[in-house]
């Protein structure tokens, strides 16, 4: 393996990046994400900073960004045919703002201060070990010109890091799932498991502020404990956008795998259309309907037209 062509200052800047990644708890997305950024802003001017991650068949979700030093509340966008994301699952590589002048970059969604346009831009896809892609880490300048190949090999190092930290979050979750299911198991996401995370983040954040009436007049001290409830809102708002992450994406895979025609008699069994109602609908013979539903119920891997009305239900309601 080769050493990255990278200058010694930046050596010895990511050398103590990896140890202290290293060191960083490993459930502590939103703390790796902005350590990560702090690293990149010793490389050059970085005016904005994201990470997104792919989700589904068409969207990113954005769970920490940062533009001109402040934090950037989480999002999720559908992405099209042009932009950064669709740029990156064809191309499978590094985008920079210097391959096109930006044309990728301008034609996805703005992120950051919409009045302003970026300059410069260097945006790293994010793969598992199996080689899928999974997300981005994007820095961006209002300057021209602000990413030589130095600053753009060490923040693909450092995303490589980030991928590492994720990938082995996702190995232990593997490994959890070769066991037999019990009340415990962690990768079902429930309205249980998010109502509880809130309560607690919620109550985390009550703590703080009282803290902070406790301070009395010490204008210093209220103001760090007013800091740290803003970054623990900032916690909990990366946090819930990326337990997005882990919802059932059943309902739309399934739907996804219907050709036009079995979507088209889908839909029409959510309103409880029976085969002589769909037949009617669709302008089809009888025959055809009963050959759609029994593909569909195939491909659902479900006994009854009512279990297929629901699981569709559910995808709508997304």
């Amino acid at each position: 393996m080769s050493s990255l062509r990278i200058d010694a200052e930046t050596a010895i800047i990511l050398r103590e990046a990896f140890h202290k990644i290293q060191a960083l708890d490993r459930t502590d997305h939103h703390g790796l994400y902005d350590y990560v950024r702090g690293v990149a802003c010793k490389l050059a001017r970085v005016d904005t900073f994201y990470i997104g991650f792919l989700q589904g068949s068409n969207r990113v979700r954005f769970p920490y960004g940062y533009d001109s030093g402040k934090f950037d509340d989480p999002a999720t966008h559908t992405y099209g045919p042009n932009g950064q994301t669709a740029w990156l699952l064809k191309h499978r590589q590094t985008y920079r703002f210097a391959y096109d002048n930006g044309d990728v970059l301008n034609a996805g969604v703005p992120c950051g201060d919409t009045s302003k346009q970026s300059a410069d831009a260097v945006t790293v896809p994010l793969f598992r070990q199996t080689g899928e892609l999974v997300g981005m880490v994007s820095m961006q300048s209002y300057a021209p010109d602000s990413y030589d190949d130095n600053a753009v090999r060490a923040f693909e190092w450092l995303a490589e890091m980030v991928a590492r930290v994720l990938g082995r979050e996702d190995e232990d979750r593997q490994a959890l799932r070769l066991l037999p299911a019990g009340e415990d198991t962690p990768n079902v996401l429930t309205s249980d498991h998010v109502m509880e995370y809130l309560s607690n983040r919620i109550a985390s954040l009550r703590t703080i502020a009282g803290d902070a009436l406790d301070a009395g007049v010490m204008a210093d001290a209220v103001r760090d404990r007013l800091a740290e409830l803003i970054l623990t809102a900032e916690q909990t708002q990366s946090e819930l956008i990326e337990m997005m992450l882990d919802v059932d994406e059943g309902p739309e895979r399934r739907f996804t795998s219907l050709t036009r025609a079995q979507q088209g008699v889908a839909l029409l069994l959510v309103e409880g259309y029976d085969n002589d109602q769909l037949a009617t609908e669709l302008g089809i013979s009888l025959n055809t309907v009963k050959s759609h539903l029994s593909t569909i119920l195939r491909k659902y891997e479900l006994d009854s037209r009512m279990q297929v009305a629901d699981d569709v239900r559910r995808y709508l309601a997304r």
